[in-house]
């Protein structure tokens, strides 16, 4: 019974992430190209996490497909590396920017792009959690945490964004950026921690 019901889920986990995979693609190379036509690095960086996003998903995948509790420690590992990855990338240019005073374009579609994924990603991280947790698979979990993320994301991004189209407070927008480093950064702490205490537990046999 419980082998049939972690089957279930381990192919609702996977289905989730081939979601993320495909939906990440797309989203990516949408907010990067009006990312760059706005000059816009919070939207850059949006961009850029839903790449990390894609490789964190297929971490996912390769992990669920050797068993619900394989592999965790390294795929954990590989996780919080993109969220620092993330965090660095885009510390770098948002203080590059305050420093320099390079003022952001005006994006509707950078806008329109996070409303629409704020709708679509929300039900896929309480998918993701729900399952991780019944799993009891951190893998998932911190994947959960890294789409909740992106979701926060979408939400400073629009306050970025809007910020500079109502107001033009050419500020808001590498300010808001420094709020996706934080966040970043702190996700990926969370994940090596998690890492390092699965590495410590004995490894169960099937």
């Amino acid at each position: 019974m419980t082998e049939g019901r972690d089957h279930t889920l381990v192919r609702r986990g996977l289905a989730l992430a081939w979601f993320i995979v495909v939906w990440d693609v797309i989203e990516g190379v949408i907010a990067v190209t009006a990312g760059l036509v706005a000059d816009s690095i919070a939207l850059v960086g949006f961009g850029i996490d839903s790449a990390i996003e894609v490789f964190a998903a297929s971490v996912v995948i390769w992990q669920l497909r050797a068993g619900p509790r394989a592999r965790q420690g390294r795929a954990l590992r590989l996780i919080a590396l993109t969220f620092y990855a993330l965090a660095a990338y885009v510390a770098f240019e948002s203080i590059r920017d305050l420093v320099t005073q390079d003022k952001a374009g005006e994006s509707l579609i950078g806008i329109v792009l996070n409303v629409v994924a704020l709708i679509v990603m929300t039900p896929i991280a309480v998918s993701q959690r729900r399952i991780g947790r019944a799993l009891d698979n951190p893998v998932l979990v911190a994947q959960s945490t890294e789409t909740w993320m992106s979701n926060a994301l979408s939400i400073t991004v629009l306050a970025g964004l809007g910020l500079n189209a109502a107001l033009g407070w050419w500020w808001a927008d590498p300010a808001v950026a420094l709020v996706v480093a934080a966040l970043a950064a702190w996700s990926g702490r969370e994940a090596w921690e998690e890492a390092s205490e699965r590495d410590s537990e004995p490894i169960a046999t099937p």
